[in-house]
């Protein structure tokens, strides 16, 4: 059986006739083409990521490469105003010298603070600086070298002082030993020194020596002085120190009593004072002094003692009965 007859049309009905179906499209290659555009735009991306962050690390190493440079130049100078600073302790003048604000050291500080102080500063700053900083430290060395010779020279002259000086003292204590032999040798010396007890008859028209102590009226003492070449001619003072029995100095001042001093510049008391006239290198023969007292006079003994210049020059005594 044929087709036809196999499927029969109803009757009266037209055939359609049979339209021919498109081929299919083949997207293949457009997916492609995505895929490539996709792939070109993250090896794009990948290759922006890749050098940015290059530049990035280029940027972050070349600052900190010039964060490493500005510190290194801030230590150097800070090593270089440590030196001035050394350098004012050793000498104060030094100080008006770095503190004086025209002058080269400021002027220097002034340049080198305000490229340190700039966290911006370029390499070309950074090599400024470092020129600078070498030039406050030859400055500076300057200094030093002449300060070391100042110090040189006031050793020296310290010790040229030191020499002049124990030469001065040793000739001072020569000159002094000199005067000291000097003024000793001008020193006068008693000699022949005699305590006479006196009784005064018919109203002081006689006088008579006497031992008893109940008729003693005036003690006299007698001395001379002897011959001096060094003593200068004119008067000279000769304390007199007359004690009792008892071990007491008489003194009135009614009568001439007072005080002087000793060689060792110590209080002094005196019973009389006599003037001497003085010629140089001729002896003094028979020195009179008379001491009188209100009191009685008591037995025992009196002893005298003789002073020129604060030192002891001769003594004596007398006893009364």
């Amino acid at each position: 059986m044929s087709q036809e007859q196999a499927n029969p049309t109803p009757q009266g009905t037209p055939l359609k006739p049979v339209q021919p179906q498109p081929p299919k499209k083949n997207n293949t290659w457009l997916y492609v083409g995505i895929i490539a555009v996709l792939l070109g735009t993250n090896i794009y991306l990948f290759s922006s990521r890749s050098k940015m962050s290059s530049q990035l690390d280029a940027t972050t190493t070349q600052f900190n490469e010039s964060d490493s440079s500005r510190k290194a130049v801030e230590g150097e100078y800070n090593a270089a105003l440590a030196r001035l600073d050394e350098l004012v302790s050793k000498n104060t003048q030094m100080d008006s010298v770095i503190t004086d604000q025209n002058g080269e050291i400021a002027k220097l500080r002034k340049q080198i603070d305000g490229i340190v102080k700039n966290k911006n500063a370029t390499a070309a700053d950074l090599g400024k600086a470092k020129r600078l900083i070498a030039e406050l430290n030859e400055k500076t060395k300057t200094y030093e070298e002449r300060i070391a010779l100042l110090e040189a020279e006031n050793t020296n002259l310290t010790n040229t002082n030191t020499i002049i000086t124990k030469e001065r003292d040793s000739a001072v204590t020569q000159n002094v030993g000199l005067q000291q032999k000097v003024r000793m040798g001008a020193v006068l010396h008693a000699s022949n020194i005699r305590m006479t007890p006196i009784d005064i008859r018919r109203g002081g028209k006689k006088e008579k020596e006497t031992s008893k102590a109940g008729r003693t009226d005036v003690m006299r003492i007698m001395f001379d002085i002897d011959e001096n070449r060094i003593a200068e001619s004119g008067k000279k003072d000769v304390h007199l120190r007359i004690s009792s029995p008892e071990g007491q100095l008489l003194s009135n001042a009614a009568y001439g009593s007072g005080v002087t001093t000793d060689a060792e510049g110590r209080p002094l008391n005196y019973t009389l004072v006599k003037q001497v006239d003085l010629q140089t290198n001729q002896p003094v023969k028979n020195v009179i002094v008379d001491w009188n007292q209100d009191n009685d006079f008591k037995k025992g003994t009196y002893n005298i003692e003789l002073y020129n210049d604060g030192y002891k020059i001769g003594g004596g005594n007398v006893t009364l009965r």
